[in-house]
């Protein structure tokens, strides 16, 4: 058994997640523990009240919901009472046994698991200590309820294996639709429930690695207007190949409808990973001397971070997107920050192609401090242009002591 800890300040957006599943037939809410009402009474309305009315408790505290996911080795086939009975067991090691909690079974993915949704203040208005909760008792707690189930030991398994998915052979499977679909279910499997994304631009960042395109067609197409979405499989240059394959064909039904949900969930799920994939940025700025957009998605891929330029016909680069492979987020450039859009990286680039400039030439020394220099910033902005054209001759840059002949200097005799 794996258990994942997340913490969040909205549990209005993690409840409606897991409803929302439910809606759609992806999940079932199989226990609700320390409720006033039994589970077959309880509405939406009482769910959520239960823990707002916790939550006015201790208004100090902002991050007070505990979302946790408990996932079981794919040969386990456990039962509705048998997963609410491992759910008991866990919250209780937990720390959260007098908490009121939800425990939802999903159906989305390969593997066996359920999500328990609950709240960190205590009727006395006190917060349970979350600080390190996963080392300090839910990793005992795995281990002892691993034994006391007879269950898959998760031991020795890295808790979060490594994505391996390999891009879609285009040439294998570009001439039947009945490949194509496997091709892509198995894409879409594995990015579209690990991967946190909150938009169609930023999914299709992730399905474009795999050769995989999700497209709802141009405004005047009927797919558009009947707010439809198809598949496609692309080739090595990018273009669509094959036959397009509805998102209602495929047996998770990742329809418009479906994805419009998991935007709304993984928007409040990827914001705890904004703060690793800036850092992650950033400390590539300062041990590299970057010159380019290039160079800098080069480095980025060593932190498994993959920087998607978008260019225009001319070359022109309008914006970027990141892919992070360890966090599973993905985010647009400018939703990072100013200094991570395509303006942003191309104007410190320029920066350090002035720095290099200078400190080559010996007349001042490279000072300059990322994402700081704002005298600098506003000196490239108006030459922006200019500055990245004449960067490619930094490399032919020759000392002028070398370049003038030393004159001969002539003395009398005394």
């Amino acid at each position: 058994m794996v258990a994942v800890i997340k913490t969040s300040s909205s549990i209005r957006g993690i409840l409606n997640y897991n409803e929302n599943k439910v809606e759609i037939g992806k999940a079932e809410c199989i226990s609700a523990v320390n409720y006033p009402l039994e589970l077959e009474k309880l509405s939406f309305t009482s769910k959520l009240n239960r823990f707002l009315k916790l939550a006015e408790l201790n208004t100090n505290t902002k991050r007070n919901t505990v979302h946790i996911s408990l996932n079981f080795d794919p040969s386990e086939n456990h039962s509705k009472e048998k997963l609410a009975e491992i759910a008991d067991t866990y919250m209780e090691k937990l720390g959260f046994g007098r908490q009121p909690y939800l425990v939802y079974q999903h159906y989305d993915a390969g593997h066996p698991h359920c999500h328990i949704v609950t709240n960190s203040i205590q009727r006395d208005g006190k917060r349970i200590d979350l600080h390190l909760l996963g080392i300090r008792k839910s990793e005992p707690a795995r281990k002892e309820i691993e034994e006391i189930f007879g269950l898959v030991k998760a031991e020795g398994r890295k808790q979060k294996e490594q994505f391996s998915l390999n891009p879609i052979d285009v040439g294998r499977v570009q001439y039947g639709k009945t490949e194509s679909r496997k091709a892509i279910n198995s894409v879409l499997k594995k990015v579209l429930f690990d991967y946190k994304y909150s938009s169609l631009p930023e999914l299709n960042a992730v399905l474009n690695l795999y050769n995989v395109h999700a497209d709802r067609g141009s405004e005047e197409s009927r797919v558009f207007k009947n707010n439809g979405l198809l598949y496609k499989i692309l080739d090595e240059n990018s273009k669509p190949i094959g036959v397009p394959i509805k998102g209602s064909e495929f047996y998770s039904r990742p329809t418009l409808k479906f994805l419009e949900g998991k935007f709304k969930s993984n928007e409040a799920e990827k914001e705890s990973c904004k703060k690793y994939v800036k850092n992650a940025i950033k400390l590539a700025f300062t041990h590299e001397s970057i010159f380019s957009p290039e160079k800098l998605s080069k480095i980025l891929e060593r932190e498994s971070i993959h920087m998607i330029l978008r260019k225009s016909r001319d070359g022109q680069l309008y914006g970027v997107t990141y892919v992070d492979h360890k966090t599973r987020s993905v985010f647009n450039g400018s939703s990072l920050g100013k200094e991570f859009s395509a303006k942003g990286i191309q104007e410190y680039c320029a920066i350090n192609i002035l720095a290099h400039e200078k400190k080559c030439d010996n007349s001042i020394s490279n000072n300059l401090e990322n994402f700081q220099d704002i005298e600098s910033r506003e000196y490239v902005k108006e030459n922006l242009a200019d500055i990245l054209l004449r960067g490619e001759k930094i490399y032919d840059y020759v000392s002028k002591q070398f370049m003038q002949k030393k004159r001969k200097r002539f003395y009398k005799g005394r």
